[in-house]
């Protein structure tokens, strides 16, 4: 394996309140977001500073919530988080209403840049409804978190720094007060899992090329994060183990339950072939004997290949809510 000095030390916690937020008084100002991580130094930089530790802690603390979960109970979903699944609920129809051009090859379908201009166009609508009244000057900063979650519509392509970008917008929304520690299974469970759902659609329907994909050594070429929350879910369960991926069967009855079991059961659908084959990290961890230890592997791993890798931290937005520091 690789050295693992350097990671990011964090506990799990939410967010600190912003000084934006809406229990505060102050008339702290909002900012458009944008790049600040232009070289190996810029990175370096990020990497031993106080805002990443943070975004990991709020990793960690859903984490930490969804231990013992189903996707498939019932949930209560705050105002805040109602809004974000109805979001989710219209891109999807948004897919199912521009459906993919015909042309010989099969990824990079163009229709992908219609749906997108159909997301841009309503996303300022939903942050909108986001928003209470006294926070609305924040939408300057949440947008265009929002806008880079789903891909990128001149390449069409999508990978993990999309997906950590829309948790990026989910963590904006705790410093904002808009989610809260009691919102944690749900935001998971309900929101980001919903997220998923429609990424896959995507994927599947316009076939975007994967964004700095380490292709078939990866885990998944497009996400990381649910591996680690998947995994969280799993910790202590009496049946399932990590080299139950193998059973088909298992897959089948409990992928509506557990992330986890969901992408791998979406890996075996879109590539074709022996899953050590097309998948062999996924098949190494599948080895490890225990759901506490693929867990805290795969935090490790997303700060490896994810958060310290600068092909995909070059395009992370800096704001008021989350500065480069």
């Amino acid at each position: 394996g690789r050295p693992v000095q350097g990671l990011i030390q964090a506990e799990p916690q939410m967010p600190s309140l912003a000084a934006n937020s809406s229990s505060s008084s102050s008339n702290a100002v909002f900012v458009q977001p944008s790049k600040a991580i232009q070289d190996a130094e810029g990175l370096k930089r990020f990497l031993q500073g106080s805002t990443v530790k943070s975004f990991v802690a709020f990793i960690l603390s859903l984490n930490q919530a969804v231990a013992g979960t189903k996707l498939s109970q019932p949930f209560e979903l705050s105002p805040c988080l109602s809004q974000l699944k109805g979001m989710l609920d219209e891109l999807w129809e948004l897919v199912d209403a521009t459906p993919p051009v015909q042309q010989s090859l099969r990824y990079g379908n163009p229709a992908f840049r219609t749906w997108f201009a159909a997301m841009l166009d309503r996303a300022p609508g939903w942050v909108g409804k986001l928003l209470p009244p006294e926070l609305q000057g924040a939408a300057v900063e949440l947008l265009p978190y929002l806008s880079d979650s789903f891909g990128n519509a001149t390449r069409i392509d999508y990978g993990t720094g999309h997906e950590t970008t829309f948790v990026a917008f989910l963590y904006c929304l705790a410093a904002l007060g808009l989610v809260t520690e009691s919102d944690r299974q749900a935001l998971v469970c309900v929101v980001f899992n919903r997220y998923l759902e429609l990424m896959r659609h995507i994927q599947t329907t316009y076939w975007l090329e994967p964004a700095g994909s380490h292709g078939v050594w990866g885990l998944d070429d497009y996400q990381f994060l649910p591996f680690v929350w998947g995994s969280g879910q799993l910790i202590g369960h009496p049946l399932i183990r990590p080299k139950s991926i193998h059973n088909d069967e298992l897959l089948g009855l409990y992928a509506d339950d557990y992330m986890y079991l969901a992408c791998v059961k979406f890996v075996k659908v879109v590539k074709k072939g022996a899953l050590q084959e097309t998948s062999p990290m996924l098949d190494d961890v599948s080895s490890v004997p225990n759901w506490a230890k693929v867990n805290s592997g795969m935090v490790k791993m997303y700060q490896v290949e994810v958060l310290s890798k600068f092909p995909i931290m070059q395009h992370f937005l800096f704001g008021s809510l989350l500065p480069f520091e």
